[in-house]
């Protein structure tokens, strides 16, 4: 990665105090500009290979459950891809997130790289943190989409305010989940943004904000990929649903019940005090693993 591409990853993108208010107001944010398309282009082939390879693929899509057609997801590709490091280790993504939560730093928890096929399925109405087992709100997932997204091909949609009140948050992502939640009496208040993304732009949206997206319907893929940051300091909560289980096993290791995530999985990616200078240099060896699992 040549020099102002680094540069890029390392600026500063100014965030406002009226920005803030309407993350924590809305539960979203859609911020233009944040990166350059040559910065995205680096991490491209990677997110398309480990998406090729994805186990997801071995079934027909007929065969596969509303989640699996949604998108083809690949976790933690820092972990695998050299390629991907800059970008989700990037201080001015992780500032961005810092800034808006209104804390003093952020760790990560994992990645994703979200592929919709062509032609693939909708994204069911869902929110993220009935996966997260963390004892607190202050969570945020960047969703980059790594070319321009039409309406046509399902761009990220929110519920605003959404993460103000129980319409499901004990549900997985599935149809199912999905009838259940719109069927709720507050869903029919929530106005529902959708727009059309630039290859630059960025959207952000807390842990308890319902989302989803409509069919890919052209005959592109949709690529985008996601980082999720959690506030430093952050305590283990006791695990309430399946996947948070799940989670704590692959995404949490050594953590304890009641205190900070503080695990080589989930390193310091931005802090006021600068203690996160020197993270990707600290960060474990390329190795083929998702979380604590050892892949084929």
């Amino acid at each position: 990665m040549n020099e102002s591409l680094q540069e890029d990853l390392r600026g500063h993108y100014e965030i406002s105090d009226e920005q803030a208010s309407q993350l924590n107001r809305e539960g979203f944010l859609r911020l233009p500009g944040v990166l350059d398309p040559a910065t995205l282009g680096t991490v491209v082939s990677s997110v398309h290979h480990a998406t090729a390879h994805s186990p997801q693929l071995a079934r027909p899509r007929r065969e596969r459950s509303a989640y699996e057609m949604a998108f083809v997801q690949e976790m933690n590709l820092w972990q695998r891809y050299e390629e991907i490091r800059p970008l989700v280790y990037s201080p001015k993504l992780a500032r961005i997130a810092a800034e808006l939560l209104g804390v003093d730093g952020v760790r990560l928890y994992h990645d994703q790289a979200l592929v919709k096929e062509a032609l693939g399925g909708k994204t069911p109405w869902h929110c993220d943190q009935y996966y997260w087992p963390l004892d607190t709100d202050r969570t945020l997932t960047a969703w980059i989409p790594l070319d321009d997204v039409p309406l046509e091909q399902g761009p990220l949609a929110f519920a605003k305010g959404s993460h103000r009140v129980d319409v499901g948050r004990e549900l997985d992502i599935s149809e199912a989940s999905e009838q259940k939640i719109i069927a709720h009496d507050a869903w029919q208040e929530f106005e529902l943004d959708e727009a059309p993304f630039r290859a630059g732009d960025i959207s952000v949206h807390l842990g308890w904000t319902f989302h989803g997206a409509r069919p890919n319907n052209t005959d592109s893929e949709r690529s985008v990929f996601t980082i999720i940051y959690v506030a430093d300091g952050t305590p283990l909560a006791e695990p309430v649903t399946q996947g948070q289980l799940d989670d704590r096993e692959k995404w949490l290791p050594d953590s304890r019940i009641g205190e900070p995530i503080d695990s080589w999985l989930n390193p310091l990616l931005w802090h006021r005090d600068g203690s996160h200078v020197g993270a990707l240099e600290r960060a474990v060896p390329i190795a083929k693993r998702m979380g604590t699992i050892v892949l084929d």
